[in-house]
């Protein structure tokens, strides 16, 4: 039982290494932040509207699928600070992003997972006025999503 453990604790060590190294460079100066942000979709996240969005990370026509869960109040009192969960009940989800409709940039979060990962990722981003929020999975190659409208009392870009 203990060595199933360990064996479970490598894999996800293993997994974490290669963005804890890219942290690591980061941090020490090594490299700069336009290197780092190199190193993941810059076209998926430099994309202004959703269906740039959608061709940047290779998705044609996800299903809507009650197995995309979004956990987040109906209203945030500030836009600045808007705490928002994803969660996947689909089996072999492999990555989970969350896209917020009417920011500039719709991609707020990507998250690829490996088979030890939980499907469930919480994040707080920034909303500047009421949108819909999206929640893109992706499970055995193929894409789903979920969405849930946030109404922002306080803008989170400047008031």
């Amino acid at each position: 039982m203990r060595e199933a453990l360990n064996l479970e604790r490598r894999k996800a060590l293993k997994a974490g290494a290669g963005f804890g190294l890219l942290s690591a460079l980061l941090s020490v100066g090594l490299i700069s932040p336009q290197q780092a942000r190199a190193a993941v979709n810059k076209g998926a996240f430099d994309a202004k509207t959703l269906d740039e969005t959608y061709k940047a990370l290779g998705v044609s026509a996800p299903a809507v699928s009650d197995q995309v869960v979004i956990n987040a109040s109906d209203i945030a009192e500030n836009g600045a600070v808007v705490p928002i969960g994803i969660k996947s009940n689909l089996p072999n989800t492999q990555m989970v992003a969350l896209l917020v409709e009417r920011n500039p940039n719709p991609l707020s979060a990507s998250y690829n997972l490996t088979e030890a990962a939980v499907p469930e990722v919480t994040m707080r981003v920034k909303m500047g006025q009421t949108s819909n929020v999206i929640a893109l999975v992706k499970a055995d190659g193929k894409f789903y999503t979920a969405t849930k409208e946030i109404k922002i009392t306080l803008g989170g870009c400047g008031g």
